[in-house]
């Protein structure tokens, strides 16, 4: 015998089910968009905050071994003493700091550093561009696959270039970069599936 029971569930359930997808929807929506670009921005600033620290302390060791080596020549020590050209650093292969002295004309008068058989040396633009108690730091490509953190002090006689290489820096800076993306793309997952269920659970008019 047939009471019109089903007729009565199945319409209530297609009900439920259209308001699901509109009206429900929509509020999920409204829930998710504005706590979205919330996350996008706060694992955007978190990277670039870690970016920034990483990329700024890879100065740190030039500026003292420029500034150092500026004071010592300044006292009247010569290059050769200041430079151990014992042991020459090959930026391309190695994350050990070197140092080059220059002289005014930007010719080199000692140095540690070997890049490709011969003393890399910048543009004049990045010597020129340091002045007594300015340092210049910049990060410079003498060639492909080869970056370098650089720190310019200008001395009596000319310059002093301390360099490292950024391998390291970068590697760094590509790790934060995938946990920052890995972050935010789990971080907009829950918020949808939160805010699905926030929507569900909505109050619907009787």
């Amino acid at each position: 015998m047939n009471f019109g029971i089903e007729p009565a569930t199945s319409a209530s359930s297609e009900r439920h089910f259209a308001g699901f997808n509109g009206a429900a929807l929509k509020r999920a929506l409204a829930f998710f968009l504005p706590v979205a670009v919330l996350a996008t921005l706060a694992c955007g600033l978190v990277y670039l905050e870690v970016q920034q620290d990483q990329r700024s302390g890879a100065n740190d060791p030039q500026y003292q071994l420029a500034q150092d080596a500026a004071a010592r020549l300044d006292a009247g020590a010569g290059p050769s003493g200041v430079v151990d050209t014992g042991v020459a650093v090959d930026p391309s292969t190695s994350l050990a700091p070197f140092v080059i002295i220059f002289d005014a004309g930007h010719s080199v008068l000692a140095a540690n550093a070997t890049l490709d058989g011969g003393v890399p040396v910048p543009p004049a633009g990045v010597l020129d561009a340091a002045r007594n108690g300015s340092p210049n730091a910049i990060t410079w490509q003498p060639r492909a696959g080869v970056r370098i953190a650089t720190v310019t002090v200008a001395w009596l006689g000319g310059f002093v270039l301390a360099g490292r290489s950024l391998a390291r820096v970068e590697e760094q800076e590509r790790n934060a970069e995938l946990l920052a993306g890995a972050a935010w793309i789990f971080a907009l997952g829950a918020l949808a599936a939160a805010s699905l269920v926030a929507a569900c659970l909505w109050p619907h008019k009787a």
